[in-house]
């Protein structure tokens, strides 16, 4: 299957692409490596704002890193010129989870992202992983995913 129809199977629709919130690129392709920014929870009413093991629970802090899952796969679309069948495999994903000096889960959190990364994706989406701990996070996000992806 292809990620548009896993993606569709899912109920998924990509959004377009958002426009970076400061200066910097939303991604950089170097030969067949497609690097993606950082790409942060933005729900229907703003960014998901949250701190982990303090406002924010790890099946909450779960969900917006697939938000930023959703995101990471929109601004590669928009890197392969709209056609999501250029990407070969999701080669590495690194999380960052706004969470509290004593807070252990951030693997669970990222798995938000990963899961549904794999879900798209297939075997393609399995990926290599960092998922860590900041004191904060850019507009008080709860988390933020950033990528790389291989072009065909």
């Amino acid at each position: 299957m292809t990620i548009e129809a896993n993606l569709a199977e899912m109920g998924v629709s990509l959004p377009e692409a958002s426009a970076p919130l400061a200066n910097y690129v939303p991604f950089v392709q170097v030969g067949a490596l497609l690097h993606v920014s950082g790409q942060i929870p933005i729900g229907p009413d703003g960014p998901i704002t949250g701190k982990l093991g303090e406002t924010m629970g790890v099946e909450d802090g779960a969900e917006a890193a697939k938000i930023c899952a959703i995101s990471l796969l929109s601004q590669a679309r928009a890197a392969a010129g709209g056609d999501l069948n250029r990407i070969k495999r999701l080669v590495k994903i690194v999380g960052f989870v706004n969470s509290t000096a004593d807070f252990t889960d951030q693997a669970k959190v990222i798995n938000g992202a990963s899961d549904f990364l794999v879900a798209a994706m297939g075997e393609p989406g399995r990926h290599a992983r960092s998922a860590v701990s900041a004191a904060s996070l850019p507009f008080g996000v709860a988390v933020e995913v950033e990528g790389v992806f291989e072009l065909a």
